[in-house]
């Protein structure tokens, strides 16, 4: 089991966890996940690791209240016990001096990209990164990226805060401004990492992404997780969850996370209705 030390809202639909966990606390390195269960009956949730304190013996999640099992999650509290907790899963992103890095954050993606964002700063990259969402309320961890930044850009999607636009708009001017990007990192919505593929791929930028496939097991064997890659077959649970971002079928993948969609719908207007009969 593990005990949730400390429950955070950072908005009307994203919660911040601290979790014991000490064994992956000493051992994940930045882009590997966890998976956890919360019940007997609970589904499988993978999750990347946000940070870690391996002093503390604690791994920090952020997650988006979605469907039934991430509103359930949602609605647990400091001293409640988490059933299962398996990690750190994937492997670890690869971090070098690369020269300047661009890590590029979108909504709950910005999460995962902490940790990779500080270690190619400690690896000695000039890093410039930047965080995007919908609006203001949405967007999270802007001190804690800034702190591990040479240069942070906010974008907000409606323009309550940052700058009015994509991302992928602040991807495009740091490229065309002449600055040198030796590699850009992308963690987010599909759609989102798409785009940031298409926009470095006529400056044939090395592009890494950071696959949130379907997985079950998480460890190689159902193939629920497989993703085309450079036109093969790739599991992103334990080949990924990192690939080129250019060689990725973005078409299929997300064709792929609808699989489930009927039922994810079902599972969540039950929860919600029973919620209501309480």
């Amino acid at each position: 089991m593990a005990k949730i030390v400390k429950k955070e809202r950072l908005s009307a639909d994203l919660v911040r966890m601290v979790l014991e966990a000490r064994e992956i606390a000493e051992t994940r390195k930045a882009g590997q996940f966890i998976v956890l269960r919360i019940n007997e009956q609970g589904e499988r949730i993978p999750l990347t690791i946000a940070d870690a304190d391996a002093k503390t013996g604690t791994v920090t999640i952020i997650f988006q209240e979605v469907g039934k099992s991430t509103r359930l999650l949602g609605s647990m509290g400091q001293g409640d016990d988490i059933l299962d907790l398996a990690g750190p899963l994937g492997k670890p992103t690869h971090i070098e001096n690369f020269g300047t890095a661009v890590c590029v954050g979108g909504g709950v993606g910005v999460a995962p990209m902490f940790p990779i964002t500080e270690a190619l700063k400690e690896a000695g990259n000039k890093v410039i990164t930047i965080i995007g969402s919908r609006t203001k309320d949405l967007l999270i961890l802007e001190d804690e990226m800034k702190a591990v930044s040479d240069r942070l850009l906010v974008m907000t999607d409606d323009g309550t805060y940052g700058q009015k636009g994509f991302v992928t708009q602040a991807l495009e001017e740091i490229i065309k401004s002449g600055e040198k990007v030796d590699i850009v990192v992308a963690i987010g919505p599909v759609v989102m990492m798409r785009a940031v593929s298409e926009v470095t791929r006529p400056y044939k930028i090395p592009t890494v992404v950071s696959l949130n496939s379907i997985m079950v097991d998480a460890t190689g064997m159902c193939g629920g997780c497989r993703v085309s890659v450079g036109g093969k077959s790739k599991f992103a649970c334990v080949e990924g969850p990192e690939f080129d971002g250019h060689q990725v079928d973005f078409k299929e993948l997300m064709m792929r996370q609808k699989t489930y969609m009927k039922q994810e719908h079902e599972s969540l207007e039950c929860f919600l209705n029973q919620a209501l009969k309480k």
